[in-house]
Formats: C-alpha cells, sequence, structure tokens
C-alpha cells in the first residue's frame, strides 16, 4: 500500500531505437493483434461510447491513472470519461491532491470522503466499510461499464467490491504482483474480483494465470507510468527543479530522496526502522528530500518520531507532504541515493539507475534491477549508514523490467476490444499450469540467456549461457596483440552469438564480460591490465558492447568472475562466505562476505595470488618478492621445471618426453608422481606457500569454505587442506577446501552476473 507523488499530464513516449526488453512488450501481443483487429472492426461499426470510470484513491495510483485518463479523454468519439475521487486525496494533512486532478483539466464527477482518522488498523477496516456505504449511490448514477482500479489499496478494495456486486466490469491494473506484505492480500483479492487484467510484467502475468484467471482477459502492458516517465527522462530545467526544492546549493546526485511507509502488518518495528533511517541520514550529512508517509496505520507515529528528531527544522532536510510527478521522478532520476521502502524505488528509479536502499521486507518480493540493495534486517543505525556508504553516488544499468513507455496506447486498445454483449459472469482456468494464448507460441519457449565473454592472455571466448547454467553455444578465437583488433574480434563475435541465438531460441537477457587486470565494475572500465594481456588499460568495454548490442552490460574480472560462478553453480550455492582461489597460470581469487562479492575500494580486493608469504621469496611479475604467485602459479612451476630440465634432474624413468614439445608445469607434476624427488620438493613448497596465503585469508575474512579452481586445484586441494590443519588457529582449523566442479568459471561466472541482476542481491 502506497503512496508517491502524482502524474499531471502524460506525453506517450515514442522511442526511437527499441531495446530487448522494450520489443519483447509488443511480441507479447502479436499473437492476439490480428482477431482482435477484426473482431474490433466488426463491433466499432454502430456501436456507441464505451463509459469507462476511473476511480483514483490517492496520489501514488494517480500517477498511474492519469496517463490513461489522459488517453480516454483524447478519444472522446470512443470513450467517455467519468472520474471518481475519494480517500486520502480528500484530506488536507495530505495535500488535498484533488486539485492537481482539476488543474490537469479532468472533471471530478464525484467526490467522497471516505477516510476514518486515526491511522491505525481499526480505521483502515472503518474507511473500507464507509467507502462501502458510499460508493453504491455514485456507481448507481454514473452506471459505467468498466470500473478502472489500481494496486493493492484498502480504498481500491471497496471500489472493486462494491462493483462486482453491482455487475459492473472491473479492469484491475498492476495485479499479479509480490510486494511482501498485507498489500499482496488485498491486491490478489482485487484480482479474483476483477473480470479483466492489464499488468506489468512477465511474471505476474505468469501469476494471473497460476491464480486461474483467464488468459484471454490478461494484457501484458507495462506501467502506464514509464509513459510519462520515460518521455521527460531528459529535461533542461532539471537543475532547477532541484534548487526549488532542495536550495541553491545542492548539485546533481548530490542528495538523497527518503519515503517510508508503515508496514500495516507490523507497525512498531516499521517505526523503529523509520527512526534508524533518520537517525542514519542525519549522521551521513547529505541533503535530504524526504516525504510524508501515507496514511496507512502506524503514519501518524512516524510523523511523530520525524517530528522528535526536529527533520522539520533541520538545515540538511526538507520534509515535503506532495510532489508532482513530473516534477519527482527528475529528482529521483538526478538523486545520489533513494532510501525506503516506496515501490518507486523498485520500480520506477530502475529506469534512470538510481540507486536504492530498500529497508524492511515492504518490497523485498518485487522484481528489481541491479540498482536495489536489500536491507531487509535494518535493526541498526550503521546497518543503514553502511548501505548509503555503498549505494550513495553510484550509477547502475538502466532497466525497464516494468514498462516500454506504451503502456496508455496498449489498454486503450484493450478497452476496445471489450464485448460488453459477453456473459457478465466471470469464468476460472483450471488446471493452473496452461500455456497463455496472450503470448507468442515462440517466446514461451524461449530460453533465458546471458551472453558471456572471457578475455583471456591467449584465447578470446564468448559463449552463449542459459540461465540453468549450460553452455548452449561456445566460440574461441586467438586473443588479438592489439587493442583495436581485439575490440573489433569481440564485437564481431558477440554479433554472431546473438544472431545465432535467435535459431537457438534463446532470448539474451544481457552481456557478462570477465577479463584480466583490475576492473572497475560500477563504469565497466578496465582499469589496469595483467601483462598477458597487451594495450588492455583504461578501456571502457561496457559502452562500445551496450552500442552496438543494445543490451545491458556487466564487467568484472576472472577471479571475481570465478566466485560468483561458484556462487551460483557451483560449490559456493547457498553459501554465505566463501573464498575462491584461482590456480591456472597465474594465482588469483574472489572474496563472498555475508553473500556479497567484495571488490575494496579500489578495486584490487582478493588480489590473492599477491599475498607475501616471504620477505626474500622469488620474484614477481608484480615487481615484488615473496607473492603466492611467484611460488605456486602455473608460470612459476614452468620455470622450475625448466631449470630442472637444462640441469638434466626432471626426467624419471616412465616419463615420456619429447624433445620438441616445450615444458610446462604438467611435466613437473607428472615427475613428482613417478617418483622424482627434486620435483616432489618443488610442489611442496608450491602447495605451503599456496597454504600459508590461504591461511592468511582465513584469519582476515573466516570464510567458511575455501573452493581452488583452475588447472591445479586438484594437486594442490589435499596438501593446502594439510597446512591449514597444521597452521590455522583453532576456530579455523576445519574449514573444509574443495576443488571445483565447473569447467568454464569465467564464462558461468560472467554470465552470472547477467543472470542475477533483475533479483538483486540482500544486505
Amino acid at each position: 500500500m502506497e503512496r508517491q507523488p502524482v502524474s499531471l499530464w502524460i506525453n506517450p513516449h515514442h522511442l526511437t531505437t527499441r531495446k530487448a526488453q522494450e520489443l519483447y512488450f509488443l511480441k507479447m501481443q502479436r499473437a492476439k493483434e490480428k482477431p482482435e483487429k477484426t473482431k474490433m472492426e466488426n463491433k466499432n461499426q454502430g456501436q456507441r461510447k464505451l463509459r469507462v470510470c476511473v476511480a483514483t484513491c490517492n496520489r501514488a495510483d494517480y500517477s498511474k491513472l492519469a496517463p490513461i485518463m489522459s488517453g480516454l479523454k483524447k478519444q472522446p468519439e470512443e470513450f467517455e470519461l467519468e472520474v471518481v475521487v475519494l480517500g486520502s486525496h480528500l484530506i488536507d494533512d495530505y495535500g488535498n491532491t484533488f486539485r492537481m486532478i482539476e488543474q490537469d483539466d479532468f472533471d471530478i464527477g464525484s467526490k467522497l470522503h471516505t477516510i476514518v482518522r486515526g491511522e491505525d488498523e481499526a480505521a483502515m477496516v472503518e474507511s473500507v466499510g464507509l467507502a462501502l456505504v458510499k460508493l453504491p449511490d455514485v456507481l448507481q448514477r454514473l452506471r459505467p461499464d468498466i470500473l478502472v482500479v489500481h494496486g493493492d489499496r484498502f480504498d481500491a478494495l471497496a471500489l472493486a467490491t462494491a462493483a462486482a456486486l453491482m455487475n459492473i466490469r472491473i479492469l484491475h491494473l498492476e495485479g499479479g504482483e509480490v510486494s511482501g506484505t498485507i498489500d499482496d492480500s488485498i491486491r490478489h483479492s482485487i484480482t479474483k474480483l476483477a473480470h479483466y487484467h492489464a499488468c506489468c510484467t512477465r511474471r505476474a502475468e505468469q501469476h494471473l494465470i497460476a491464480m486461474c484467471e483467464d488468459h484471454s482477459r490478461i494484457l501484458l502492458a507495462g506501467c502506464p507510468s514509464y509513459d510519462k516517465l520515460l518521455s521527460t527522462n531528459n529535461r533542461d530545467d532539471y537543475t532547477d527543479i532541484i534548487k526549488s526544492w532542495l536550495g541553491d546549493k545542492v548539485e546533481d546526485r548530490d542528495y538523497i530522496v527518503a519515503l517510508q511507509h508503515p508496514v500495516t502488518t507490523d507497525i512498531q518495528h516499521s517505526i523503529k526502522i523509520y527512526g534508524l533511517m533518520l537517525d542514519a541520514l542525519i549522521s551521513f550529512n547529505k541533503r535530504t528530500l524526504i516525504l510524508f508517509p501515507n496514511i496507512d496505520a502506524g503514519s501518524k507515529d512516524m510523523v511523530r518520531v520525524m517530528r522528535k528528531k526536529g527533520i522539520e527544522q533541520h538545515h540538511n532536510f526538507r520534509a515535503v507532504k506532495h510532489i508532482p510527478f513530473e516534477q519527482f521522478i527528475q529528482l529521483v532520476r538526478h538523486a545520489g541515493c533513494m532510501i525506503g521502502n516506496s515501490s518507486c524505488g523498485v520500480r520506477e528509479a530502475g529506469a534512470f539507475g538510481t540507486p536504492v536502499i530498500n529497508l524492511g521486507t515492504r518490497q523485498t518480493g518485487r522484481e528489481t534491477g541491479e540498482n536495489v540493495l536489500h536491507v531487509r534486517d535494518a535493526d541498526t543505525q550503521n546497518k543503514v549508514y553502511h548501505a548509503l556508504e555503498l549505494q550513495f553516488g553510484k550509477r547502475y544499468p538502466c532497466s525497464k523490467i516494468y514498462g516500454d513507455g506504451n503502456a496508455v496506447p496498449r489498454i486503450l486498445k484493450f478497452l476496445r476490444t471489450i464485448d460488453l454483449d459477453e456473459p457478465l459472469q466471470k469464468t476460472f482456468c483450471f488446471p493452473i499450469v496452461k500455456d497463455s494464448i496472450s503470448q507468442d507460441i515462440d517466446h514461451i519457449l524461449e530460453t533465458q540467456s546471458a551472453l558471456a565473454i572471457d578475455l583471456g592472455g591467449t584465447n578470446l571466448r564468448v559463449a552463449i549461457v542459459s540461465m540453468r547454467g549450460k553452455i548452449v553455444k561456445k566460440y574461441t578465437q586467438p586473443n588479438p596483440k592489439k587493442f583495436e583488433d581485439r575490440m573489433q574480434l569481440m564485437l564481431k563475435m558477440c554479433t554472431d552469438a546473438t544472431r545465432d541465438a535467435v535459431s537457438l531460441n534463446c532470448r539474451v537477457l544481457g552481456v557478462g564480460v570477465s577479463t584480466g587486470g583490475r576492473v572497475n565494475p560500477q563504469e565497466g572500465v578496465v582499469v589496469h591490465s595483467t601483462k598477458l594481456i597487451e594495450e588492455w588499460s583504461s578501456v571502457d568495454l561496457r559502452t562500445p558492447i551496450a552500442d552496438v548490442l543494445q543490451l545491458p552490460v556487466w564487467v568484472d574480472n576472472d577471479g571475481n568472475c570465478a566466485a560468483l560462478a561458484e556462487k551460483k553453480f557451483g560449490h559456493g550455492k547457498g553459501v554465505e562466505d566463501f573464498v575462491t582461489v584461482i590456480t591456472g597460470t597465474g594465482i588469483g581469487g574472489g572474496i563472498i562476505h555475508q553473500n556479497e562479492l567484495i571488490h575494496g575500494s579500489t578495486f584490487c580486493a582478493a588480489e590473492l595470488g599477491h599475498i607475501m608469504v616471504s620477505l626474500d621469496g622469488p620474484e614477481c611479475s608484480c615487481g615484488s618478492r615473496g607473492c603466492i604467485e611467484a611460488y605456486a602459479s602455473g608460470m612459476a612451476l614452468q620455470k622450475e621445471a625448466k631449470r630442472l630440465y637444462d640441469e638434466d634432474l626432471l626426467n624419471v624413468d616412465g616419463m615420456d618426453m619429447k624433445l620438441t614439445e616445450p615444458i610446462t608445469a604438467a611435466h613437473l607434476i607428472n615427475a613428482a608422481r613417478l617418483g622424482n624427488c627434486r620435483a616432489d620438493a618443488v610442489l611442496n613448497k608450491a602447495s605451503t606457500a599456496l597454504g600459508v596465503g590461504i591461511v592468511n585469508m582465513l584469519h582476515i575474512v573466516n570464510p567458511s569454505l575455501v573452493i581452488l579452481s583452475g588447472i591445479l586445484a586438484s594437486c594442490y586441494q589435499a596438501p593446502v587442506q594439510h597446512i591449514i590443519s597444521e597452521r590455522a588457529l583453532d576456530c579455523a582449523k576445519n574449514i573444509k577446501v574443495v576443488a571445483s566442479e565447473l569447467e568454464e568459471p569465467a564464462l558461468l561466472g560472467a554470465a552470472s552476473m547477467v543472470l542475477d541482476y533483475a533479483t538483486r542481491r540482500t544486505y
């Protein structure tokens, strides 16, 4: 149950370049368009106007309903619009927002005072009862053909109940979604009362189908507010808007928008979280625009907390009851961060890539973009403060999970197809699982996939990876030495892969890139490369790939990708804290702590190969001495193998060494297995160095599991476990070391960045 700023006018957005996510909404309706068009043309001959009543209860639902109302009003030859206003629109403490509806030039047919003040559970129930007493007279007078109801408010439940009992057809907006509170029960109750459904996402559509709703009466439209939001994305006057609400000295991305509402199933806890949020914002010391909570039970107590802390008089805060929607979305777009539990954070803010901190459980069931950080158990001020430190000032890839800016035309077209001569009684579709005829059959059978890129020192690899970690198709080419040749080849391979994905029935959600070196994942830039990849420093990978493929792009280094691969597909699945160590040509790795990948302040966390285990050891490729990589990497073992070979100390009985083949670490390992004591001594020294380094990691981050990945993992697993049991503290001696079972950790890790973005991490 939600309150957010309202939309004053609508200008439907027409995109010139359609991205894959936007085309999806169009594709989903193609199977229905031809029969509906013929049916509609036959119906419209001699048909009267369709009388549509739009009922709005608060400024949050008005931001979704206003674009539809504008669309209906612009076509008076087909539709007759009636507007009913009730709920918090008519309360002075909440801004008397019915005036905004009048300013939008809509004629309000009826105003119903339905709110019983008190802001507690009993007042909410009494408000529903009062609305049910007043609504029959209005609906009987207006006699609408269709009543449009939005969302999950208790006021909307009263509207749907009254209309259903009075045999009035109901179109429900945004049904099928899951938010995680009592809102779900109200939303699903309205769904069962409604005759038609306009939902925002494919998952919501699937939920409606699972709830036995008639497939032919479900429209995948997208969110109507996105029509306004995307059409006014880049306004030239945004700096004036920021200054008018926050003052002249506030800069773009240097302020916070806060919007927190009570959770009616746990009011006291939500009040506590609200107080902790305010304390954290005061300590964070950034200019903050804070909106008053909605009218749900507990809101009065939250306002008391705000006033007790002096927020309205605090020099860093601006507390407001209402902001016009077109100005509010500009403030969200240019904010350094948004915090609270408003659905705007998990829905609209994602379209801009604005960082969001969602506090508590109110929105945890919703689909989100990568920009949302959940703090479900916000039980301390420090935890909220740390979340602000993590999120403030970042920018994430824009996501359009909830719409492409063309919802209103789809809804109006849907309304035209409604046959008023059809029986009013709802029918339900059993069994629960059944193919939806509102979808294109090709899309139903598509496999959601990611495009994964692995930039290694020798080869450049691209793969199509399914949601379950299956590599559908892989492409491999030698990695060119020159930057221009490498970029050109990579883009060509990606283009070929996306083309092949269509014939393989795979829908590519995005692109993940795994590369050696130090990477800034926030910007998608390779900051500094390893010596194995030439001309690969200060390289922006995200922009050229995104421009060519028109897909979101994530970039990280190969060690972190290996950790992400284990987290999603390997031994790390379901493990909250673990370390992955890559034992290959070099030594690298990644650290997962409390389900989060650790990058560090300058993106060089988990450079495990450069942990020093000796003050005077062999020289490392980094320029230092005594690093793990100088002892235990494939290059280090190869160097020792060549030394023994040159001294004629490598070959033993049983080894088959050809004079023409190069000496590698494999020869050293084979010699040790066949009893070569000198080769065995080299491996013992390497294993000890690696084991001591991992013991240091256990004492620093205290993981519950160590995963060895790479070609040398099976060779090192048992010796490293032995070193831990001998040298680690008692509290860490029993930590298990396992060898990875993943064949392609770099590609799978790159894919996991894409496949996990919609269900963002939990803090």
